[in-house]
């Protein structure tokens, strides 16, 4: 089964939750910004709707609470982030290679190991 879209609130969530391994719905509030914390039952109605699209789990009860843990990898959802980024540019790479260039988000160390894997990749097609 393909891993769902996230929205930015359920990928903060997820973020809380790679970190911590295992959180209850206050440690995942408690994770936020101040400034910028979400209401509790915002975060745990958006913890349930997870649930339920099998992205995060139930691991166990303590006391009167839950506590969840991710379901899916950080690197399998990020994966799902980027294919839909480069969905919106028809698959092609270079419109966001060249945005991070520009944007200085993409340094020279970044390029040479992405050369490297782009090598090992074309000797691995070859064998």
């Amino acid at each position: 089964m393909p891993l769902p879209k996230l929205s930015q609130l359920e990928f903060q969530i997820m973020e809380a939750l790679w970190d911590k391994n295992e959180c209850s719905i206050r440690d995942i509030q408690e994770a936020f910004p101040a400034k910028k914390r979400p209401a509790y039952t915002t975060i745990q109605t958006t913890v349930y709707r997870m649930e339920a699209k099998n992205v995060v789990e139930r691991v166990r009860k303590v006391g009167n609470f839950h506590l969840f843990a991710p379901a899916v990898s950080r690197q399998a959802a990020q994966r799902r982030l980027i294919d839909d980024i480069l969905a919106l540019f028809g698959g092609r790479g270079q419109p966001v290679m060249a945005h991070l260039i520009e944007t200085g988000k993409l340094s020279l160390d970044d390029v040479k190991e992405a050369e490297k894997l782009l090598r090992s990749q074309s000797k691995g097609d070859q064998a």
